[in-house]
């Protein structure tokens, strides 16, 4: 009787455990024995690389088997090469996601070189912020007010293509007479923090969390002035700074602007290969959406004076949608400017 009430007790524990190997194992999904890999489309030190790396630092806790997370700088073209990779290269398995410039998207309808992804097609994660993008010059350069582009050339930091450091002053220069003079080959706006401190250009057009995050005295102390800000709606933080679509004259230089700025409402992108199994598109979506709410990563954010504001996978993927509607001959005319 006992040697068999033992026998049963041994194949009743042996049942569990093999009925658990199977859970434990689905639990882990595709990290069992592997991290996480967070492509950041931009070099260290700008906002997409803080954006990147505070995400990481949180994210995986919220994924089935707590998987280590392993950021990865790949720069070049604006984030094209980054988006690229993601959506030709990565495997897609739900171990590979990344961040990509918010303009991005922008890149493939606009016909810019070096853009080789249909973001109809990308699986979108969800953004930890929507933007607003200033322009800004320090108080040493020549420009003073938007009035004064007009009449006076601004020298701006360019970070490359699909960033709103180059299409917004190229698309603006042409469509509202704006002067600007661009200085390329900068792999990050911090670069061109540097260059502005230096005195080798004079401003950047770049998203306000990023200045206010990388030089927060900067707005404060006059160091440098908003020349004029542009996005969805202007920013509750900027009052009395000019919002760009305010400078239109025409209907049709107000919807070539709201064109050129939806970028702005995609906020910093987080996105991963296109075609993942739906469970693992959930499960990515989930740990964003878990990410957002937590408390760690909510302080995280604040030390780094970074707004949380986000949206979902689901709300971006149905914005890049409703910016692939756009009429043709609008985006014709902005892809034009921005190459």
């Amino acid at each position: 009787m006992i040697g068999e009430r033992i026998a049963q007790l041994v194949g009743c524990t042996l049942a569990g455990l093999c009925a658990a190997l199977p859970a434990m194992a689905q639990g882990a999904g595709p990290f069992a024995g592997k991290p996480l890999t967070m492509i950041i489309g931009f070099g260290p030190g700008g906002g997409y690389d803080l954006w990147g790396r505070v995400v990481a630092r949180h994210i995986g806790k919220n994924l089935p088997g707590t998987p280590t997370v392993v950021p990865q700088n790949m720069p070049g073209a604006g984030s094209y090469t980054a988006a690229g990779n993601i959506y030709s290269i990565a495997p897609k398995d739900g171990t590979v996601m990344g961040i990509i410039a918010r303009d991005a998207p922008l890149g493939p309808l606009t016909g810019q070189t070096g853009a080789r992804f249909d973001p109809l097609q990308m699986s979108w994660i969800g953004t930890p912020t929507t933007e607003t993008n200033v322009c800004i010059a320090s108080n040493t350069a020549k420009v003073k007010s938007v009035e004064d582009l007009y009449t006076t050339e601004l020298i701006l930091g360019d970070t490359g293509p699909g960033t709103g450091t180059r299409s917004y002053p190229k698309a603006l220069a042409v469509l509202l007479g704006m002067k600007f003079k661009l200085i390329a080959g900068f792999p990050a706006s911090s670069d061109v923090f540097l260059a502005m401190e230096r005195g080798e250009v004079d401003g950047i057009c770049e998203s306000l969390d990023s200045v206010n995050g990388k030089k927060p005295d900067w707005l404060p102390s006059g160091r440098v002035k908003v020349i004029f800000q542009g996005g969805v709606a202007p920013s509750h933080e900027l009052p009395g700074a000019p919002f760009i679509l305010d400078l239109a004259k025409t209907e049709e230089q107000k919807q070539a602007i709201k064109f050129l700025y939806a970028g702005q409402g995609v906020g910093r992108p987080f996105v991963a290969p296109p075609n993942l199994p739906p469970e693992r598109l959930k499960m990515l979506r989930g740990a964003f959406n878990a990410t957002m709410k937590d408390p760690e990563f909510l302080a995280d954010a604040k030390r780094q004076k970074l707004d949380v504001d986000p949206k979902t996978g689901e709300e971006l993927e149905a914005l890049i949608q409703q910016i692939y509607a756009t009429p043709k001959d609008i985006v014709q005319k902005v892809g034009e400017l921005i190459k």
